[in-house]
């Protein structure tokens, strides 16, 4: 698909039920034959892959994914297969009570309300084993002769199931952007703050968090401890500081936040295995071999 397509449809009243089944491939060489579609088709895949074409775009359906075709008028009303496979799906035609929107890309944020569902017309489900028990109990239902109305519910349940499921799935994809935009904040704060002594407690503070959210948080995503992130930065810049000018060690450690030059060099050593004297000392020897 060259877009992300999305379809809403009120549920103030039930979709209305058509027919269902579920359809295993007799041969590698089977190919979905060329139909009309009048009405909406839901196809759930559960083996293989699924290749049809439908209003000039070719789908690829891949074992857990789905696909929602809406009905169409004129020449692209017809779905057709463009490639054999032995693949198996459960299908169900509908249509809605009332009228239905189709929106290109992000839907706005009133699609998922209390009288309406939302569906992308593609995608993998986040959990396709509960809707193919729900396909599953649909058949069921019409095999023991359940009525319309049955039907019509349940086929709405299901495409409720759907619309849900993604809504879960997008508020935690927007909830990982967040935390991944608070861990990108993190990280500049931290580098633009070496002047002074920085406590993990202290960034909670500024980012409105507590201590043991932003630790996990950036360890998350860093892999390292926010704690020694910390030290690292500074320690990066008493590098720079070393090596490219010629302040003095007293004028670097306060440079750095640090209380006095004993305490600066004591971290020092700590994180570099080395003395800041001996750091610059060799730095300069570096560059009179270099000339």
């Amino acid at each position: 698909m060259k877009k992300k397509e999305y379809v809403q449809f009120s549920v103030d009243n039930p979709l209305q039920y058509h027919m269902t089944g579920k359809f295993v491939a007799p041969s590698e060489s089977w190919i979905h034959q060329e139909a009309p579609l009048d009405d909406f088709e839901l196809f759930i895949v559960t083996d293989d892959v699924l290749y049809i074409e439908h209003g000039g775009t070719q789908y690829t359906v891949e074992n857990g994914e789905f696909l929602l075709l809406p009905p169409r008028t004129g020449p692209d009303s017809h779905r057709k297969g463009f490639r054999p496979s032995r693949c198996s799906f459960y299908w169900l035609h509908f249509l809605p009570a009332n009228p239905y929107t189709v929106y290109q890309d992000t839907p706005p944020a009133d699609a998922f309300s209390k009288n309406s569902i939302c569906v992308p017309l593609f995608g993998q489900i986040p959990n396709a084993s509960k809707l193919v028990v729900q396909m599953r109990q649909l058949q069921n239902n019409l095999q023991l002769g359940y009525g319309d109305v049955f039907l019509n519910y349940e086929s709405t349940v299901i495409l409720c199931e759907l619309s849900g499921q993604f809504a879960i799935q997008e508020k935690r994809d927007d909830r990982s952007n967040y935390q991944k935009q608070l861990y990108s904040e993190i990280i500049d704060y931290v580098k633009l703050n070496t002047s002074i002594i920085l406590h993990v407690s202290d960034i909670a503070a500024r980012f409105g968090y507590n201590e043991k959210y932003i630790s996990t948080l950036f360890n998350t995503f860093s892999g390292m401890p926010l704690k020694k992130f910390i030290s690292k930065c500074k320690m990066e810049d008493a590098d720079f500081l070393l090596s490219e000018t010629s302040l003095s060690i007293n004028e670097i450690s306060a440079k750095l936040g640090y209380t006095d030059a004993h305490n600066f060099a004591r971290a020092y050593k700590k994180h570099t295995g080395v003395s800041p004297s001996a750091f610059r000392e060799s730095c300069a020897k570096k560059m009179i071999y270099h000339i």
